[in-house]
């Protein structure tokens, strides 16, 4: 288990000091503005569709759908053709009409900028098609235990940005996102490109080439098969797609804030998100299809227990992250971002919200963990309930907040919900099932090391804090 958590957390870790890297330059070159705002508007919304149709509701349905299907090859290519075409469609109908895609996720905006912002939104678009393929191939290595090729994939997209804002230097912003925008489509051609080539050396691509070749004639024997699939898809469509709505109304509602608010929000959850993936995430991931299996044959004593294990691993690593990284918070931004067009007022302001985000970094991480035990036994529906239920928190929050804390409320909100989630996604897995993981030793030791590791970080900010502000 452990080890392929480490390979996951590896390859994430890597993906993401390449993107640290990029957000660097960008924060350099764009700094917090109309054109850095646009940027992350235009590459907004295709990862808003490709983490509902592709990432989490996909794999989480797809892989317990393939390993139990007695027609793999068939199942997969039908599979693989219904919703590549779903997403085509989609993604033609945005390239017809940009402005209206993108007047639907930055209201806030006004005619001009979305004008100019429409061209972006179309090419970044072309990504989600992409990254759909590579989720599905992705779904496919999982279930041969093979996970190092999606991990260190995502650093290809990071090399593939870094290389078009290198190229740009010397370019207006505008043509600098014209850069950024194309760099992002051959990101995800290198990252699908990586995943034929593992899919060719596992030995499944004869089991693709199957599939697509007697899919009409045999497409009668899966009926039962897909239908179970259409059924626990769109339910776990909405349970994860929930986080995205949250997101994508974070870029509405932050629209309607000073310029730069956007901006905030982007570099801020970008840090959040670096420990939430590295070791929330990559645990998640790599404990699914073991997970699933056990229950499948009805051995829920070994998936408490290895559920266990992953929990206090997750409850040390976020703990100590959390409060790294509310304490060091405005040290971190200074020191990742506070350069060129990036100001200490975007410092001080990014600050805030990512303090407000870091308060949910723990409950978000545990939830993500224990969801994994509604999805494996099968119980979308109650994780959709959920995940409704957390959105909703969040929207009202998030209209309360606006208006006192500004984009910092919006980031307040979020965390809020995220608690409303872990709560409810502990009822549904078992209050007594979890209270029995805490009653261990290793909740002394938390506590203590939480305590120690508190002194420790505000000794070392009194030492490093003159020279940040100086």
């Amino acid at each position: 288990m452990f080890r392929n958590i480490f390979t996951n957390s590896f390859g994430i870790l890597f993906s993401r000091v390449l993107g640290f890297i990029r957000d660097l330059l960008t924060a350099s070159i764009l700094g917090a503005n109309v054109y850095s705002d646009i940027f992350f508007i235009a590459f907004k919304l295709p990862n808003l569709f490709r983490r509902i149709f592709a990432e989490g509701a996909f794999t989480q349905v797809f892989l317990p759908a393939f390993a139990r299907s007695a027609h793999k090859a068939v199942f997969s290519a039908h599979i693989f053709l219904v919703f590549s075409s779903i997403i085509l469609v989609i993604t033609l109908l945005v390239n017809l009409v940009p402005g209206l895609f993108t007047k639907a996720i930055a209201v806030g905006f006004d005619a001009e900028t979305i004008a100019i912002a429409a061209p972006y939104v179309a090419i970044n678009f072309w990504y989600l098609p992409l990254i759909f393929a590579m989720t599905f191939l992705s779904g496919m290595l999982q279930y041969k235990h093979h996970f190092a090729t999606t991990a260190f994939s995502t650093a290809l997209l990071n090399l593939s940005l870094i290389a078009a804002l290198l190229l740009s230097k010397g370019h207006t912003q505008a043509e600098t996102v014209y850069y950024l925008s194309f760099g992002v489509v051959i990101g995800g051609i290198l990252q699908l490109v990586a995943h034929i080539i593992a899919i060719k050396k596992m030995g499944l691509m004869k089991l693709l080439y199957g599939g697509f070749k007697h899919l009409k004639v045999k497409s009668v024997i899966i009926k039962e098969e897909t239908k179970k699939f259409r059924n626990n898809f769109f339910p776990a469509m909405w349970g994860n797609s929930t986080a995205q709505v949250s997101a994508f109304l974070d870029t509405f509602l932050a629209s309607f804030l000073v310029s730069g608010s956007i901006s905030y929000l982007y570099y801020a959850n970008r840090i959040f998100q670096l420990p939430l993936a590295l070791f929330a995430i990559a645990t998640s991931v790599a404990l699914f299809p073991r997970i699933a299996r056990y229950l499948r044959n009805k051995d829920e004593e070994k998936a408490i227990l290895f559920l266990s294990k992953a929990f206090w691993f997750l409850a040390f690593v976020l703990t100590a992250s959390t409060i790294t990284g509310i304490i060091l918070s405005q040290e971190i931004i200074w020191l990742l971002f506070q350069r060129g067009a990036f100001s200490a007022e975007d410092t001080k302001n990014s600050t805030v919200v990512l303090q407000m985000y870091l308060v949910g970094l723990l409950p978000f991480g545990i939830q993500k963990l224990f969801a994994l035990w509604l999805y494996a036994k099968e119980m979308q529906m109650k994780a959709a309930k959920i995940a409704t239920l957390s959105l909703g928190v969040y929207v009202v929050f998030a209209l309360s907040f606006i208006q006192p804390l500004g984009v910092a409320g919006l980031a307040l909100a979020s965390t809020l919900g995220g608690f409303v989630s872990f709560v409810f996604t502990i009822r549904a897995f078992g209050s007594q099932n979890f209270f029995k993981i805490l009653k261990s030793k290793n909740m002394f030791f938390l506590l203590i090391g939480a305590i120690i590791l508190t002194i420790l970080l505000l000794i070392f900010k009194s030492f490093i804090t003159p020279y940040i502000t100086a």
